[in-house]
């Protein structure tokens, strides 16, 4: 081969070569090159979506007209409101919204009718789940249409007069847990499942990897302890960092942003501790997986970003494809966001709060038990 200045172009081809039999051999690498690509593609052309329809509303319905009946229609016809069902009263209704099983609750009184065709022009109620503003501001916008959608519709022929430049009643709505719609309140506190998703994950993922490389496996391995306790042993540590990390960001949360916290510090702590062992769990289970630090990186980053865009923390839950809500129901980053922004901004109870705490319960049970499987067999 020739050379140019002493540049040899075999030397130079050979270690090409070389290079391509390395990713070759290290499908993991090869996987991540190709794989990272396409869900980001698939994950930023299907997630984003500023602009959520078919959001879960319930209706309390005291009245039971032909009007009200109406009412309800229209707010469907939307496209914003998924009605769905009914609720007895504005306690139900409140229970709904702090449990986040509904985001809005139509509430029509007793007497709507009535009241309507006397031309006192009464008001419907309308709250919402304001803990994201993006995920409820424009839906809220829509339902000053409401009245006059209605009116056409039913306030014809004799009651005509009453569908007049004004309309023949009104929407109230009340934004609850955060009506000034500050999106601080609802970031800051999705920060805390961000910052220990990272951490936690890294820090355990890199775990038994580094001890594999710097050669102090085979001690561990001739140590007379089984698999459940070296697992254990190694997540322990992390758990205070973790906790510390918890209190850091709660502590910066309330006194430099000012985020209210109307819940329970017991509260926060609780989810806190579940959500750090679900992630730890998380770590220990990659590095039993990967051969060397790189690749428990690489996978800790193919296990964050679906975390990041499907989770709910940059966009809302609710304006996702179906299927992607499904997926972000398989990561602990999903309750944790739902949990912490209950506790800060709801003030849920214990009781509210379960929906979401069991999931990580199981989760983090489950992957204890597949990196307990798992550890012999990786690490002969």
């Amino acid at each position: 081969m020739k050379r140019f200045g002493g540049f040899s172009m075999g030397h130079w081809w050979s270690i090409v070569l070389k290079e391509f039999i390395q990713l070759k051999r290290d499908r993991l690498t090869l996987g991540m090159i190709i794989g990272l690509p396409l869900i980001q593609l698939f994950l930023f052309g299907y997630v984003i979506n500023s602009d959520p329809k078919q959001m879960p509303t319930a209706i309390i319905d005291a009245d039971q007209t032909e009007i009200t009946r109406t009412v309800v229609a229209t707010m469907k016809a939307s496209g914003y409101f998924h009605i769905v069902g009914t609720l007895p009263d504005e306690e139900a209704g409140r229970a709904a919204l702090a449990r986040g099983k509904v985001l809005f609750v139509l509430n029509i009184p007793a007497g709507f009718t009535r009241s309507v065709l006397r031309g006192e022009r009464p008001s419907l109620l309308v709250e919402a789940d304001a803990t994201d503003p993006t995920a409820t501001g424009m839906a809220l916008a829509s339902v000053g249409q409401i009245p006059r959608s209605a009116a056409i519709k039913d306030l014809t022929g004799p009651l005509a007069s009453l569908a007049g430049t004004d309309p023949a009643f009104g929407v109230q709505v009340h934004a609850l847990y955060n009506p000034e719609g500050i999106t601080t309140y609802n970031i800051v506190p999705g920060l805390m499942g961000m910052v220990l998703t990272m951490t936690m994950v890294l820090m355990t993922g890199l775990a038994i990897t580094r001890e594999r490389e710097r050669g102090t496996m085979e001690n561990l391995l001739a140590m007379p302890v089984r698999p459940i306790e070296v697992m254990t042993g190694k997540i322990v540590p992390y758990i205070a960092i973790g906790l510390i990390q918890v209190t850091l960001i709660l502590v910066a949360a309330v006194a430099v942003f000012h985020v209210p916290f109307a819940g329970s510090v017991l509260s926060m702590y609780l989810a806190a501790l579940l959500f750090v062992a679900a992630n730890l769990t998380v770590g220990i289970t990659i590095s039993s997986f990967a051969k060397n630090q790189l690749q428990a990186m690489q996978l800790t980053n193919f296990y964050f970003l679906p975390n990041m865009m499907l989770s709910g923390f940059l966009f809302p839950y609710l304006g996702m494809p179906k299927w992607a809500q499904y997926v972000g129901l398989l990561m602990p980053l999903t309750y944790f966001n739902r949990l912490v922004r209950g506790i800060f901004l709801k003030g849920n109870n214990l009781a509210d709060l379960w929906p979401n705490i069991w999931p990580l319960m199981i989760f983090t049970v489950v992957l204890l038990a597949v990196s307990v499987k798992f550890y012999r067999k990786t690490l002969d």
